[in-house]
C-alpha cells in the first residue's frame, strides 16, 4: 500500500515539477531578451545624437534651459483666505554668454516676477489659460528687463517646470 501511495504522488510531483521547470525557462528567456534588447538600443543610440547634431540647421543655435533656483512661493488673498502660489521657472535661450550676463539681473527678474505672482488671481490661476497667460506675462517681463539691461531678448520663452496653488 506504500507503495501505491508513492506511485499516485509521483506522476503528478513530476508534472508540476515540469511546469515549474517551464516557468522558470520562459523567465530566464524574457529577461535575456528585455537586456540584449535594451544592450541594443542603447548602443545604437549613443551614436545617433553625433549625426543628429551634425544635421542641425547653422543658421539656429540649440536650445540652452537655465533653471531659476529657488523656486518662486508667492502669497495672496483670496476672499479673506490666504493662499499659496509655488512656481518652478526655467528659462530658455540660446547664447549661454547673453545668459551668463542676464545672471548680472537676477534680483530686478525675481522682484518683478514676485510681484506679478503675488498680484494674481486665484480662479484665473486654476485653469489652464490662466497659467499659460501667466506663463506668457512672466516672459515678456523677463524679455523686457533683458532688453532694457542688455539691448537685445535674450530669453526666448520662460517655463514653468513646476506650478502648485495652495
Amino acid at each position: 500500500m506504500a507503495k501505491s501511495d508513492a506511485a499516485v504522488k509521483d506522476p503528478a510531483t513530476k508534472g508540476k515539477l515540469k511546469l515549474i521547470i517551464a516557468i522558470v525557462v520562459a523567465l530566464l528567456l524574457a529577461i535575456g531578451l528585455s537586456v540584449g534588447a535594451t544592450w541594443y538600443f542603447m548602443h545604437s543610440a549613443q551614436s545617433k545624437p553625433v549625426v543628429v547634431a551634425d544635421t542641425a540647421p547653422l543658421g539656429k543655435q540649440p536650445a540652452i534651459f537655465e533653471p531659476m533656483a529657488p523656486a518662486f512661493v508667492a502669497n495672496y488673498n483670496q476672499n479673506g483666505r490666504q493662499r499659496y502660489m509655488q512656481v518652478s521657472i526655467t528659462l530658455q535661450g540660446r547664447n549661454q554668454a547673453d545668459l551668463d550676463a542676464l545672471k548680472v539681473h537676477m534680483p530686478v527678474i525675481r522682484n518683478n516676477l514676485v510681484m506679478l505672482f503675488s498680484g494674481q488671481d486665484f480662479a484665473t490661476l486654476a485653469s489652464p489659460v490662466g497659467q499659460e497667460m501667466l506663463r506668457q506675462k512672466a516672459t515678456a517681463s523677463v524679455q523686457e528687463v533683458a532688453q532694457k539691461e542688455l539691448g537685445k531678448v535674450v530669453i526666448e520663452q520662460l517655463l514653468f517646470t513646476n506650478f502648485v496653488l495652495q
